[in-house]
């Protein structure tokens, strides 16, 4: 056995040549000379380097996607705008799920939320399970005043009706209702959140009676319409008409901003009023 291990260290110590020559004459044209352990260390560089030469060729150049399972630049791609659409849509959800906690909310009495922008909207708002009992109550009041109304003719559908049915507003803005309007709870007036600097637009044909700075509301725009209709435009960046100022349908008057104390983000503050009395103006204008 001590023999057989001696003679293997001799051979790792024995020379060896590693020649090249031409077939035809003969000549040599390479010649490799190494002991035993010089041709394993040759032989391990080569295959590290042959390995790290292949590493670096498929990491940093296009053949890594000739892997299979490796995603390509297209796919990347689409992935990345799948994400943007996913996010997109959660936002979209965000704002269904605000609506439906405000309405419940309002239903059962309670104050609603009040998140006048969407840009700050929660990731998670919960709708709040209702109460049958207290539906059952306020229904039964509502079922009241609405026999009252039309007891004494006062009904605002008979108003939408017999005074301002057929009129044609404009759009005072392209965005996303976040509070509407709500007499039971002190909101005459319905919050349009859209993004800062906006074009705000005029909903019918007037004169501009007011437009001044309010360190509640902001900058505020009032327009006298025909019809003894008032269109009031509140929290605005800049006003881009003054007072005396005729306008028409559609006319820019003001840029959406978050102005005044009361603002809880980029919005427009939107009153109609009749009469001098506030209506509703979800009622006549489709935002």
């Amino acid at each position: 056995m001590a023999t057989g291990k001696r003679e293997n260290k001799n051979k790792l110590k024995n020379k060896f040549r590693f020649s090249i020559f031409n077939d035809t004459t003969h000549e040599e044209l390479f010649v490799f000379r190494a002991n035993g352990i010089l041709s394993i260390l040759t032989i391990l560089l080569f295959v590290v380097f042959l390995i790290g030469s292949v590493t670096l060729l498929i990491s940093f150049t296009s053949l890594r996607e000739l892997i299979p399972g490796y995603p390509s630049a297209e796919s990347r791609r689409t992935l990345i705008q799948n994400t943007l659409k996913i996010d997109s849509l959660q936002n979209e959800v965000n704002i269904w799920r605000l609506q439906l906690a405000n309405i419940q909310r309002i239903a059962t009495g309670k104050k609603p939320l009040h998140l006048d922008s969407i840009l700050n909207l929660p990731h998670t708002v919960q709708a709040e399970p209702a109460n049958i009992s207290d539906l059952s109550r306020d229904d039964s009041l509502l079922r009241m005043q609405v026999m009252k109304e039309e007891q004494f003719g006062i009904s605002s559908r008979q108003q939408k009706i017999e005074q301002i049915e057929g009129i044609h507003f404009f759009p005072p803005v392209r965005g996303v209702v976040t509070q509407e309007y709500n007499v039971a709870i002190n909101h005459p007036y319905i919050d349009i959140a859209a993004p800062e600097n906006s074009v705000v637009s005029a909903v019918l044909a007037g004169t501009v009676i007011a437009a001044d700075w309010n360190d509640n509301t902001g900058y505020v725009i009032q327009i006298q319409h025909d019809n003894n209709l008032v269109s009031i435009y509140k929290h605005n960046a800049k006003l881009l008409k003054k007072t005396g100022d005729a306008v028409t349908a559609g006319t820019p008057v003001a840029l959406v901003g978050d102005k005044g104390t009361l603002s809880t983000g980029p919005h427009l503050h939107f009153e109609l009023w009749h009469k001098g009395q506030p209506i509703d103006p979800a009622q006549y204008i489709k935002f």
